[in-house]
């Protein structure tokens, strides 16, 4: 665990190190502020019309969680699902590019050792993107009267959507020493995995039940509204743990050719 921990501080500080990182940073907070504030201005603006009305049943149905956290949290996964394949594309492919990787593979280090140091340091700098936007809850909370719980159970899903986006990106860095192709190789999956649930309106009951569970958003919609369910954690687990399986077995295969 100690040599895995030394890779996870190898690559955060290796992302410091370059642009990439604080351009992420910085495209994902302003993305965000300007969500945050447009969606804000328009529960504020409907909250003046409904006050005209002079109705208060009417008033009670304006929620700050269903009508900023929650559209707020699915703009950022979408977000999420460009950006991410940018963090991830260096892991394994930058490695390869710099003639670094057999250096790598020929060290005392495990595969395993290797790949959940690597997932590490993605998940650390993932908390650090997701923590800066706890500055918009937090206003909320100042100002106004949003439902805790749920705000934590939203966050909880992005979080783990955000490392089931990072071991994919993960995985197809593993297999090309391009960044560039590794990138869009992830982002075509976690789009794919985006969208997979569409066509469920129109098949059968069946087919639709698997592409719902499939689908990554159909779980984290459901924690963005406050509801944390068994399937979804262990959905989520199960595409990490997969993904980072499929990586280790990637690795390995370039130490025995």
């Amino acid at each position: 665990m100690k040599n895995a921990l030394t890779i996870a501080g190898k690559e955060l500080r290796s992302a410091f190190v370059s642009p990439i990182a604080y351009v992420v940073l910085t495209g994902f907070m302003l993305l965000g502020g300007w969500f945050f504030f447009n969606l804000l201005n328009r529960f504020n603006f409907l909250v003046q019309i409904y006050m005209s009305f002079r109705n208060p049943e009417v008033q009670m149905r304006l929620n700050l969680n269903e009508l900023v956290v929650a559209p707020l949290l699915g703009n950022l996964s979408v977000v999420l699902i460009i950006l991410v394949p940018v963090i991830t594309m260096r892991s394994f492919a930058e490695e390869k590019r710099a003639g670094t990787y057999e250096l790598l593979l020929t060290s005392p280090l495990s595969i395993a050792e290797i790949v959940i140091g690597k997932f590490l340091g993605v998940v650390a700098f993932l908390i650090i993107m997701l923590s800066l936007t706890a500055v918009y809850p937090a206003i909320l909370l100042i100002y106004g009267n949003p439902e805790p719980g749920i705000i934590a159970a939203g966050y909880l899903g992005l979080f783990l959507l955000a490392v089931a986006f990072a071991t994919v990106g993960l995985l197809t860095s593993s297999f090309t020493d391009n960044q560039i192709v590794a990138a869009v190789s992830c982002l075509i999956v976690l789009l794919l995995l985006y969208v997979i649930s569409w066509p469920a309106e129109t098949a059968g009951p069946t087919l639709a039940a698997v592409l719902r569970y499939l689908s990554l958003t159909e779980h984290f919609s459901e924690m963005v509204k406050g509801v944390i369910e068994t399937k979804d954690l262990i959905y989520f687990g199960s595409v990490i743990t997969l993904a980072l399986y499929l990586t280790h077995r990637s690795v390995e295969s370039v130490r025995w050719r």
